[in-house]
């Protein structure tokens, strides 16, 4: 499963911040960090391994600096 995901370039003063990317099952149980590192401004993708999950509901989380945004995403195998 590809998750892609933007680092905006117009955000002031958190320029340098971690980025962290992060699988939430729907009863909100972390069950992957995908990102944890300095990353620029752009657009990424990164691959999910979830051969060991159950279809259903996931969320997936980015923060960077104050910057949270959380997306729904639904698993079909």
């Amino acid at each position: 499963t590809k998750i892609k995901f933007d680092i905006p370039a117009n955000l002031k003063g958190i320029e340098g911040s971690p980025v962290s990317l992060r699988v939430f099952n729907a009863l909100g149980n972390e069950v992957a960090i995908l990102v944890h590192e300095q990353k620029s401004p752009g657009t990424y993708e990164v691959e999910w391994n979830a051969d060991g999950w159950p279809s259903g509901v996931y969320f997936y989380q980015l923060n960077y600096g104050s910057l949270v945004e959380t997306k729904k995403m639904l698993l079909v195998k």
